[in-house]
């Protein structure tokens, strides 16, 4: 009977012009609630007797910069690299498979995430389960799985120029080593603000130039044989995103970057994309996170000129971070506090943030569509910087509550008594010591985070410094991981950089 079922599912949706997606799915959702795929639940860590001395700080710093410039040298950018984990992602059950099904847009997508799910319960009931999902350390997924795709992205570029500016900040590169940061940040930046820009229509009729994650061929740099599973998956079509035009327009801002395509208040086009209760909330077709209040937030994904957004939408409290940075580094340049509509979308994206934070929800994973909380409290910590880098009338005008120093009390205890109290890897470490040096920690708390990058230096073997942890995800088809090597490098350069600075000046 069961069998039965699934072949029908099957052919629906393979022959059907426009299958009931909810009947298709449902023997697939059936068969799904006993997978039993858990978050990783680290133990608890004894706290290190000592932080590593300056120097040993200053050789990590050293090595992952150069990792960095190395592999720009080598590669003509910083690559990426995407994995497939067919065990698919815990928060991934029947239900939410269904809400996939009926609100992504594109037909291939469908189908890859009913195969997929359906592979999932044949995977989890089968001995190679435990080969397919073994153990790790700490909260963010090793990348060991065989397949990894190489590719480019400007949102990637984007926080390597963060990498490679923190690293000249400190004054441990070398003047050769300077001058090669500065010329791949200036196309890196490049990269971002002119071959992975698009021009797409905003809610008032006008045209806005944004920034997609994946450029047109041959710019992403993945292989032909990738190209064709791409298509075959559903992602024939990539329109670009809120995230990746937040994350380039901060890194050029940063770079200090002249374009012209900075100049647009970006404030304008996302309140046309943000989340107002009972009038557009079904703007998130695909509600993965619903545990989440959405009101005030900006979604995803950003229609293209054709109108097409083959994902459907969905809502992530990680890229409302990166939407307030980046208003917080061109405040002046958009007008912010002269402009009403761009101030009230600015408090409506806190206030989501609030509401978030103070229902622990935030420390949920369920709570958060491409990352985990300890980036979430990272990059709270990053908009937190951007925030206090403002005059006093200026924060006072933008948070009257004081929402910011709330979150920063609640994200420092997430961070302080269940992130460093627990075991750690790398990824997760450099998360922390970010949120940590950010939010103004005593630099006393640094020191677990500091001895795990320490001891764990080299485990990259030839790849790198260190391994490929996750950063961040897609859960569906299935559970995508996105890191790399690089990217670890970048982010332990970025925590060490930052934890540096705020030792030196507690001695001074």
């Amino acid at each position: 009977k069961r069998l039965g079922a699934l072949q029908e599912a099957l052919r629906r949706a393979r022959d059907e012009a426009e299958p009931d997606w909810a009947a298709v799915g449902a023997p697939i959702a059936e068969l799904m609630a006993d997978i039993d795929v858990r978050h990783p639940s680290p133990k608890p860590a004894a706290a290190p007797s000592r932080a590593p001395d300056g120097s040993e700080i200053d050789r990590v710093i050293r090595r992952c910069g150069a990792h960095l410039l190395r592999s720009f040298a080598k590669n003509g950018f910083i690559p990426t690299y995407a994995a497939f984990n067919l065990i698919g992602d815990a928060d991934m059950g029947g239900r939410e498979m269904l809400m996939a099904l009926t609100g992504l847009n594109s037909r291939g997508y469908k189908n890859s995430t009913l195969l997929f799910s359906l592979a999932r319960i044949f995977i989890a009931h089968s001995p190679a389960r435990a080969l397919i999902n073994p153990p790790w350390t700490g909260v963010a997924e090793p990348m060991w799985e065989p397949v990894q795709i190489r590719h480019r992205s400007a949102y990637y570029d984007a926080f390597f120029t963060e990498a490679l500016l923190s690293y000249v900040e400190t004054g441990l590169a070398s003047s050769d080593e300077a001058a090669a940061s500065r010329r791949a940040i200036s196309e890196m930046v490049d990269f971002c603000l002119k071959t992975s820009a698009e021009e797409v229509s905003s809610h008032d009729g006008s045209t806005v130039r944004v920034i997609t994650a994946l450029a047109p061929l041959p710019h992403p740099r993945f292989s032909r044989f990738f190209a064709q599973i791409k298509q075959d998956l559903g992602f024939g079509i990539y329109v670009p995103d809120c995230d990746t035009t937040a994350c380039s327009f901060s890194a050029a801002t940063q770079a200090g970057a002249m374009d012209p395509i900075l100049d647009q208040p970006l404030l304008d086009f996302y309140r046309g994309y943000q989340v107002r209760e009972g009038a557009n909330e079904p703007r998130v077709t695909v509600p993965l996170n619903d545990n989440i209040d959405y009101e005030g937030g900006v979604v995803t994904w950003i229609d293209n000129l054709a109108g097409d957004r083959p994902y459907g939408n969905d809502l992530d409290p990680t890229l409302n971070l990166d939407i307030l940075e980046v208003s917080f580094r061109n405040l002046t340049r958009w007008n912010i506090l002269q402009t009403p509509t761009r101030l009230e979308t600015v408090h409506r994206i806190i206030g989501f943030q609030r509401r978030l934070v103070e229902s622990g929800a935030f420390r949920n994973p369920r709570s958060h569509i491409y990352y985990l909380p300890e980036l979430y409290s990272a990059y709270f910590g990053r908009c937190h910087a951007a925030f206090m880098a403002l005059p006093d009338a200026a924060r006072q005008a933008i948070d009257p509550d004081g929402t910011f120093e709330f979150i920063r009390g609640k994200v420092l205890a997430y961070v302080e008594s269940e992130l460093i109290a627990r075991e750690m890897n790398p990824f997760d470490a450099a998360l922390a010591l970010i949120a940590l040096a950010h939010l103004g920690a005593d630099v006393s708390t640094f020191a677990p985070a500091l001895n795990c990058i320490t001891a764990h230096f080299g485990e990259g073997g030839r790849h790198g410094p260190y391994k490929a942890y996750e950063w961040n995800k897609m859960k569906t088809p299935t559970r995508i991981l996105v890191g790399g090597p690089e990217v670890t490098s970048a982010f332990v350069l970025m925590g060490l950089a930052l934890a540096r600075r705020a030792m030196v000046k507690g001695n001074a």
